[in-house]
């Protein structure tokens, strides 16, 4: 459920990219939109990394790395 989750967010975050690189290349500039764009995406990565933290101290995520 959480590494779902995480996923979730991680799509959510490139669609807000995509989504501010639209509002960049059509706006002319009067608008807030572009900023409203990274205020979101800012937030979404903001959880992800929530997230990924809470689940490596809880127990649910663990690393398999060799080091």
């Amino acid at each position: 459920m959480l590494k779902a989750a995480i996923v979730v967010l991680l799509l959510a975050t490139i669609a807000s990219l995509f989504s501010g690189l639209f509002f960049l290349v059509k706006d002319e500039g009067d608008s807030t939109r572009l900023l409203k764009a990274l205020t979101v995406r800012v937030s979404l990565a903001a959880a992800t990394l929530a997230l990924i933290t809470w689940g490596f101290c809880s127990g649910q995520l663990v690393s398999q790395a060799p080091w």
